[in-house]
């Protein structure tokens, strides 16, 4: 089935990174990837200050079903990472996380790992409060063949989400 799946990564730090993610999940048939941003274009959305963001944040979401969070080192403490994640599960998408620390930058090295904590993202349906880090399923890139089962991991987490 075709998807069209969100990619939230922390840019500064990990946009090598998700970029060798999501070519290996585009070279693929019947997919479509949202969230990757020149980096020229997100400076001129950045001029227009916090709404601007979250507006291009909602504006990527339209039309996905699943959202892909790359855990690099930081990205449990970037704001707008935790946004997407709440935004995305308010939408009902299906979410996963993917371990990045593995996947080597341009120069070859990686980096310390992250974590899925990301705080509360939402409330369910009896108003307990909603963690990503224990109610969705985390993936190592490298450690679990990210390459072979990427398209795997995000049909299940559409699956999971009645998608």
């Amino acid at each position: 089935m075709a998807r069209k799946t969100f990619f939230s990564f922390h840019y500064k730090n990990d946009v090598l990174r998700a970029n060798i993610i999501r070519n290996s999940w585009i070279t693929k048939p019947d997919r479509d990837a949202a969230g990757f941003i020149d980096s020229s274009e997100f400076e001129k959305i950045k001029k227009g200050g916090d709404t601007a963001i979250k507006r291009w944040i909602r504006d990527q979401l339209y039309g996905t079903s699943v959202t892909v969070v790359l855990i690099g080192s930081e990205s449990n403490s970037r704001d707008y990472i935790k946004y997407e994640i709440q935004q995305s599960y308010e939408r009902g998408n299906g979410l996963l996380g993917i371990y990045v620390h593995n996947v080597k930058d341009i120069l070859g090295n990686t980096s310390a790992k992250g974590s899925n904590h990301f705080g509360e993202i939402g409330k369910n349906s009896s108003g307990n409060a909603v963690y990503f880090s224990s109610n969705y399923k985390s993936y190592d890139w490298i450690k679990d063949d990210g390459y072979n089962n990427l398209g795997k991991w995000i049909e299940q987490a559409a699956k999971d989400a009645g998608k």
